[in-house]
């Protein structure tokens, strides 16, 4: 009878430490590659399942937009040594490029220019490679990664 017992103990252990491995090889690795789906979900190289875009984090830096949205402005108090500079005619610059085009100013005095979100700033979408990291149960996309060859 001693040995029932000890063999349903063993039983129990082995089933216990077999549940408690597949709950661990179920989890993503604490660093890895991914790749944004056409949904939105994450699909990392080492975890065979996408997570869906609700279930995981992204770092505060791939939330600001889409290339060329609003990002912030500036404004020029038009006070001769604020840094602000001549615009229209007799001005040294005789307008700006932006990303909404060329534009002259006739006559100095505060104005507001558009600072548009370039393409190194902007937010994650479909078809991205990126760095995920995994922190207790949450996943936490860190950034957008990209071939070397980008580094002018």
């Amino acid at each position: 009878m001693g040995e029932m017992n000890g063999s349903a103990g063993i039983n129990q252990l082995a089933r216990t430490l077999q549940e408690r491995m597949c709950e661990v090889s179920q989890k993503p690795p604490a660093l890895d590659f991914g790749t944004i789906g056409a949904d939105m979900s994450l699909l990392l190289s080492n975890f065979p399942k996408p997570i869906p875009q609700g279930e995981y984090l992204v770092c505060r830096q791939l939330t600001l937009g889409a290339v060329s949205t609003h990002l912030t402005y500036t404004i020029g108090a038009g006070n001769v040594g604020d840094g602000t500079h001549n615009h229209g005619d007799s001005g040294t610059h005789g307008g700006h490029v932006g990303g909404s085009g060329s534009h002259a100013h006739t006559a100095e005095g505060p104005h507001v220019h558009d600072v548009l979100i370039p393409e190194k700033m902007r937010s994650i979408k479909p078809g991205d490679r990126v760095l995920a990291v995994t922190v207790g149960n949450d996943v936490c996309v860190v950034d957008i990664i990209l071939p070397a060859s980008v580094i002018a």
